[in-house]
């Protein structure tokens, strides 16, 4: 494991993060659930393979995975970096943002809505403070000194200790570090999903980091057999264009293409696409949503990997071809 400064905070965390949306379970997930003992068994498993950082949010299973991590982590709460979110409720507060297991999500960053979403957290992980916070979907509803002024208290009041944003661009990271201390974003990106790439030297002035979500596309750039499965009409996965055509038959002939490199050098593809996204920016935080100790063993080996330039370059091209397949259809 390789580890590396939260921002400017001061908090040494492990490179590769225990993302626990999926252990929200619910219809984004085809209906998975997971009891506090499973979880625990599998914190503790990835805290011995290095990873010391948690990432999960109110809304993931409308409080289930916080639910369940608070649990979990009873006695060993000290071994982690714990990271939350704040802005998205359900208590019927701000703009609509969507509907999902029966309960309408909203989003509001104004100051008392970001302190609630905060104090509630903290209730439903059972910790008195969270190691970071990410504002999860900016929004030029309410002023950035609005929302950036309640976190700074609450900084100062010792809840929260690092401060991230997300869904977010360049300009928006440059208002609220103008504000106060704002440690990285977390965005998505992937070898098919670079567009934020544009991120990296605004990040690198501010020596923060870019926390990365989505490396493997919910699991279609991890094995193409996941190409085989018939997803809920609620699972997120069903709503990703890579799985319908014309871009699946792309992306098995990228697959295809890539066996070869996965021979050289002895690692699967997940490893692959992930090594990939740690040559782009020197802070990467890769944030990978775990459910078994497979997967967690598997995504450590990724730092066994010295991707050359030329193999990058090489998947950049078939990525690429994937992008571009409905400007192929004749």
């Amino acid at each position: 494991m390789k580890y590396q400064m939260l921002g400017k905070s001061g908090i040494t965390v492990s490179q590769v993060a225990f993302g626990a949306w999926g252990l929200g379970g619910g219809n984004v997930w085809s209906g998975m659930s997971f009891d506090a003992e499973y979880v625990r068994d599998l914190l503790s498993y990835a805290f011995d393979c290095g990873i010391n950082y948690i990432d999960t949010a109110p809304v993931y299973g409308i409080g289930t995975s916080e639910r369940i991590l608070g649990k979990a982590l009873e006695g060993m709460r000290d071994r982690f970096v714990l990271q939350s979110k704040c802005s998205l409720n359900w208590r019927g507060t701000g703009r609509f943002e969507y509907e999902r297991d029966g309960y309408n999500v909203m989003r509001d960053h104004h100051a008392e809505a970001v302190r609630k979403d905060v104090e509630e957290s903290l209730e439903r992980l059972n910790t008195d403070y969270l190691d970071s916070l990410v504002v999860h979907r900016i929004s030029k509803d309410v002023p950035v000194e609005e929302t950036m002024g309640e976190l700074l208290k609450m900084k100062q009041e010792g809840k929260i200790r690092a401060i991230l944003i997300s869904n977010s661009r360049p300009e928006d990271f440059l208002a609220y570090a103008q504000c106060g201390e704002t440690d990285g974003v977390q965005e998505k990106f992937s070898l098919l999903s670079s567009e934020n790439s544009d991120y990296f030297e605004t990040l690198k002035k501010h020596k923060a980091i870019f926390q990365v979500y989505g490396s493997l596309e919910q699991g279609i750039l991890g094995n193409p057999k996941v190409l085989a499965d018939r997803f809920g009409a609620g699972d997120i996965r069903s709503s990703s264009k890579w799985v319908r055509e014309p871009y699946r038959a792309k992306l098995l002939e990228m697959y295809s293409s890539m066996e070869d490199i996965c021979e050289k050098y002895g690692c699967s593809f997940a490893n692959l696409m992930q090594a990939w996204i740690l040559k782009q920016y020197d802070l990467i935080s890769l944030l990978t949503g775990f459910r078994r100790r497979e997967t967690i063993a598997d995504t450590c080996r990724v730092f066994d990997i010295a991707l050359s330039d030329k193999d990058a370059e090489y998947m950049e091209r078939l990525a690429q071809k994937v992008r571009n397949a409905e400007q192929q259809k004749v």
